[in-house]
């Protein structure tokens, strides 16, 4: 089953998912069989499903790659689609080059607010709220629009998850079927976006439906945009998981038509560091006159994938990776995000319930996203005596194991508990083929495991339990991009 994006009369998008249809015409359902193979012309939504939207049609031996493209093979059935009906011979001549199509509003603002009403179940609170700003930067950083939470009152842009019947008149239907909707602006609804709580929400993955894909589209309709006929845009109506998530130009046409292009930074502005200087990304302020070590030439403190980027650490500063590319305005104070952090820190990493924690020296602190909830904290009340954590690993294809490493030695970690397994460590000698002292560790998205020390790291095979060969290489270079010598390590 695959999501697909509809727009229904009375000034409302919809997010629906819809079952490829197979060679045979019927399928099961728990309540019967259900005939799905119709007319090309009145293709109709099977409201429930058994399968999750990912999964593979019946044709394929597995998925394809998570940014793979929906295509149409040659004398095959459509892939899914919104329901709103193409003009009857395409886009005319005159509109091939502005594909984008406007509902007709567009808010008389620039500087607008949102609030969440209620949230998914299967997420931290502190997640869904970063993910919905993220989803909304999406937007600001090509136009002039501004957009401010607010938790009380009045907001333009209201979000809420809900189910079923919630009172306008578009119900909600379980898991499957109908996973959001959104209104325009100048209708009686205008601001409002709703998620089928239903839903199995994740956020950087593709084994349910993902927020954040899912709340940048629909918020390209609160503020305007129709669905578009452009191979690739967000707001195109069929839904393709994609890393890291981007407008594509179709898209950002269509928004720069409704809101104009950014205003330019203040003259006195001092111009923010990075590989995208002087973009102001509504994210963070730019940093003191302070300059911040160079990453193609120090050692880090400490590496953690947090909300599903990296995050390089390094004398109280910190560089945040998103698909690989550096992110405009970093290298960035850590102070900004994590208030009262220390620096620098020893350690990080995120756990199961969004919990960050980081560590330095004999103490320890914990973050519900950017909100200290504990620390600093002595390192025995975890069951480590005397021994400081230089690094921090997750580890795992479900990210339940903790370890910490010291030295040469390294323990296992249990948030739930709060206690190492024992206060006698192991050998690091048990990772074979990384070095018996890291300063910094952290899993990848694929489940490899990466051990830097200095300016060199390690992958470690999952599966084979071993570093791969080729390693340790330079950090600068492969993360960075840094121009310095092809590796000679071996």
């Amino acid at each position: 089953m695959s999501p697909e994006f509809q727009v229904l009369i009375g000034g409302t998008a919809v997010l629906r998912a819809l079952h490829r249809r197979p060679a045979c015409p019927r399928i099961s359902t728990v309540g019967g069989v259900i005939p799905i193979c119709q007319d090309a012309h009145r293709r109709h939504p099977l409201r429930r499903g058994l399968q999750p939207w990912h999964e593979a049609p019946p044709s394929s031996l597995a998925p394809g790659p998570a940014a793979q493209e929906v295509t149409r093979p040659a004398g095959g059935p459509s892939p899914p689609r919104c329901g709103v009906p193409d003009p009857p011979d395409g886009p005319s001549a005159r509109n091939r080059q502005k594909r984008f199509v406007l509902s007709g509003g567009r808010w008389e603002k620039t500087e607008l607010t949102y609030r969440i009403l209620r949230f998914p179940w299967q997420l931290v609170r502190e997640q869904v709220r970063q993910t919905v700003a993220e989803a909304l930067q999406v937007w600001s950083e090509v136009t002039p629009l501004t957009f401010t939470e607010v938790h009380e009152g009045h907001a333009d842009i209201t979000i809420d998850f809900t189910r079923y019947w919630h009172g306008d008149n578009l119900p909600f239907d379980g898991p499957g079927g109908i996973l959001a909707h959104a209104f325009f602006p100048k209708t009686h609804r205008e601001g409002d976006v709703h998620f089928d709580y239903d839903e199995t929400w994740t956020i950087g993955d593709n084994q349910g439906t993902d927020l954040l894909q899912v709340a940048a589209h629909e918020f390209g309709h609160v503020l305007g945009l129709q669905h578009t006929t452009a191979a690739k845009a967000l707001m195109s109506p069929f839904y393709t998981f994609r890393y890291p998530l981007s407008l594509s130009p179709d898209d950002r046409r269509g928004i720069q038509h409704l809101y104009g292009r950014p205003r330019p930074a203040p003259t006195s502005r001092p111009p923010a560091l990075g590989p995208q200087a002087g973009v102001d990304t509504n994210e963070i302020a730019p940093l003191e006159p302070e300059a911040p070590p160079d990453a193609c030439e120090v050692s880090f403190d400490a590496v953690s994938t947090i909300r599903g980027e990296l995050f390089f650490f390094k004398a109280g500063f910190v560089w945040r990776l998103r698909g690989g590319r550096l992110q405009p305005g970093y290298p960035a104070l850590a102070s900004r995000h994590w208030q009262g952090l220390p620096s620098p820190v020893d350690a990080a990493f995120e756990d199961a319930q969004g919990h960050i924690w980081f560590f330095q020296g004999a103490q320890y602190w914990v973050y519900d996203g950017e909100k200290p909830v504990l620390g600093p904290a002595p390192l025995s009340e975890l069951g480590l005596l005397g021994a400081p954590v230089h690094a921090a690993l997750v580890w795992g294809p479900e990210k339940n194991k903790i370890y910490f490493f010291c030295g040469g030695d390294y323990w296992r970690f249990h948030p739930s508990t709060r206690r190492v397994d024992s206060p006698v460590p192991r050998r690091v000698t048990d990772w074979r083929g990384v070095p018996s002292e890291i300063d910094a560790a952290f899993q990848d998205a694929d489940g490899y495991a990466y051990f830097l020390r200095g300016r060199l790291y390690w992958k470690f095979d999952p599966v084979k339990v071993k570093a791969l060969e080729g390693f340790p290489r330079l950090v600068g270079p492969d993360f960075f991009g840094c121009t310095e010598a092809a590796n000679t390590f071996r």
